[in-house]
């Protein structure tokens, strides 16, 4: 979907994969990353930052002009640029070493880890906005942007990130049209995560 995210790189090797400088971010590697936390992003300026994960849609109405009142963590791609609920959002991409899903009965779930073959990074595309609190506080947010799945994910969950190629980067972050479409199958591999410890970060 995704419904929860890992992120084990370093920063220095997540900047040269994406090809900017290094930050000062505080970052350490997080192998349970969930929608209410921030996340590391890429913006439209090229720079990495973090943001919170999970749109707060404040002031924002659907299409039969009521208030949108659950917190968005996940937008189908098929319809993100169609609703009104979405008008006038940014772009940015999310980078993570893979994400986790959940197949089974309740209590009796198993986990999975989803990743890239060769262990490395992907991106997922996402859409972002600035939610204005009380105060003046102001909070930069970010849904990620789903498609149906591929082969590899089909039996384990009915829909999957976004995952943007990097010649696609650029025409995403600048708000042109860009094909979302399912990962190649031969992308990513699919293995049980009962090694991770759901209540640590």
């Amino acid at each position: 979907m995704p419904g929860r995210v890992f992120l084990t790189s370093s920063l220095s090797e997540i900047a040269a994969w994406a090809g900017v400088s290094s930050p000062e971010l505080d970052h350490a590697a997080r192998r349970n990353i969930a929608p209410g936390q921030q996340v590391l992003t890429l913006g439209p300026d090229r720079q990495l930052g973090h943001m919170r994960w999970g749109m707060i849609p404040v002031g924002r109405k659907n299409a039969r002009g009521r208030p949108v009142m659950k917190t968005i963590a996940n937008a189908r791609s098929e319809t993100v640029f169609d609703k009104s609920a979405f008008d006038g959002v940014g772009r940015a991409i999310v980078p993570v070493n893979g994400w986790y899903e959940w197949t089974g009965e309740v209590r009796r779930k198993t986990a999975w880890r989803i990743a890239p073959k060769d262990g490395g990074l992907i991106a997922f595309a996402a859409i972002t906005d600035r939610w204005s609190g009380p105060g003046g506080a102001t909070v930069d947010q970010i849904a990620t942007v789903t498609c149906a799945p591929n082969d590899t994910v089909r039996d384990i969950h009915h829909r999957m990130g976004v995952i943007l190629p990097k010649v696609l980067w650029g025409d995403w972050l600048d708000g042109k049209d860009v094909p979302l479409d399912p990962a190649p199958n031969d992308l990513l591999h699919v293995e049980p995560a009962d090694d991770v410890d759901w209540d640590a970060p």
